[in-house]
């Protein structure tokens, strides 16, 4: 009974067997393809470095070279490309090149596009590829006329040469590559973040406290007319828009809380969390245990978390009581948050735990949600800690 070929998964191809199946047809394919592949990658290579290099003297060589280097990148993609198809290796894409302040200009793009490691591991792979090209194809061609019967092990075993070699010079390299692409992307985050805080605060603005500061002039203007003909009428207007005073300047108070709150400026953490626990529906034990201050983003940061956390607790956790823990550990400001509610919190259940999460994560923190069912729920968050008197040091330093 013949098997059907097995799917190969993250790790590459399945077991070889005596029997061609497709996949030792795909990797006879990549060898055969290597020949023609590693010649365009030298012919590329060698040309590049050679017009560059050469005419390093003159304005246009470095420009050359880093236009090449670039060209380079697309063959390393390429070559990744190859591999995937024919040989099932998934390697992550190395991060693009960093984007250029337009401050810079064209020296700074030279100098980044000069240094850049993806595209000079790229030369270096097209550069030493094509030995090992001809050997593969070579031995391809005499093996499927020849040593057919021992093709699939022979082809196995160079192509996980080939595939280590693409995993060596093609794959990201290290660490910092890996940290550029997440501050990429935790960058957007803070972006979408900021745009969508500033479409709420106006549209809080323009429904709630402008809404009825418009109501508080035409109804100020109707008093002003009615002041001579009607004096009574208009004490109830003026004692009307008086009220409705109050009402905007409470509005325009929870807004300002809502943007930086005052008594977290003045005060600190311990202050500004007791102010949320005081307004919380459920009693709330804080407890806040620091050396001293954090940097302000940092400490914004950790406010609005709580505060959030809290609001959760008051609609959806059917808690009794709650509690608030803050500490220094090392190099980073832990937050804790745990109440003693009906739990089975998720991150995706509505309740603005990925969005923290995420607001977390796009400054190097964490963020752990441990919420069984029947509770309890704790929520961990982890932030990294600057102090304020090294923050006001580099401030000082920006503005001299």
């Amino acid at each position: 009974m013949t098997m059907s070929p097995q799917v190969p998964d993250h790790d590459g191809p399945p077991p070889v067997r005596f029997a061609f199946d497709r996949w030792t047809w795909k990797e006879i394919a990549h060898l055969l393809s290597n020949l023609p592949m590693a010649l365009a990658g030298f012919v590329y290579t060698v040309l590049m470095i050679a017009i560059g290099v050469g005419l390093a003297v003159t304005v246009i060589g470095l420009p050359l070279l880093a236009l090449g280097l670039q060209g380079a990148r697309l063959l390393g993609r390429a070559e990744r490309g190859r591999a995937r198809g024919l040989l099932g290796l998934r390697i992550d894409e190395p991060s693009p090149m960093v984007r250029v302040r337009r401050a810079e200009g064209f020296f700074g793009w030279l100098w980044s596009s000069l240094k850049d490691p993806v595209g000079w591991r790229a030369v270096l792979y097209g550069f030493i590829r094509l030995p090992w090209g001809v050997v593969t194809f070579a031995v391809t061609l005499v093996s499927l006329f020849v040593l057919w019967p021992v093709l699939p092990y022979m082809a196995r075993l160079m192509t996980n040469a080939d595939r280590g070699m693409v995993r060596g010079l093609l794959s990201p390299s290290d660490e910092l590559e890996r940290r550029i692409a997440e501050l990429e992307s935790d960058r957007g985050v803070v972006v979408d973040t900021a745009a969508a805080d500033l479409r709420r605060i106006e549209r809080d603005l323009h429904d709630g406290a402008q809404a009825r500061l418009v109501a508080l002039a035409m109804g100020l203007g109707l008093a002003k007319e009615k002041l001579t003909n009607d004096p009574e009428a208009a004490a109830k207007m003026v004692d009307e828009a008086h009220g409705e005073v109050k009402v905007a300047l409470q509005e325009l108070r929870d807004l300002a809380r809502g943007i930086h709150p005052a008594v977290l400026t003045d005060r600190g953490l311990d202050a500004a969390l007791s102010a949320i626990a005081s307004r919380c529906t459920v009693p709330v034990t804080v407890r806040v245990d620091l050396p001293g201050r954090p940097a302000q983003a940092i400490e914004g940061i950790a406010y609005f978390t709580v505060s959030e956390l809290l609001q959760n607790v008051s609609k959806h956790s059917g808690a009794r009581t709650a509690s608030v823990d803050v500490w220094r550990s090392a190099d980073r400001l832990m937050l804790q948050v745990t109440d003693d509610g009906r739990g089975g919190a998720s991150m995706d259940g509505g309740t603005g735990m990925a969005g923290l999460a995420e607001r977390l994560g796009a400054v190097d923190g964490l963020f752990v949600l441990d919420s069984p069912a029947g509770g309890p729920t704790t929520v961990t968050a982890e932030l990294p800690w600057r102090d304020r008197e090294s923050e006001k040091t580099v401030a000082g330093a920006r503005t001299a």
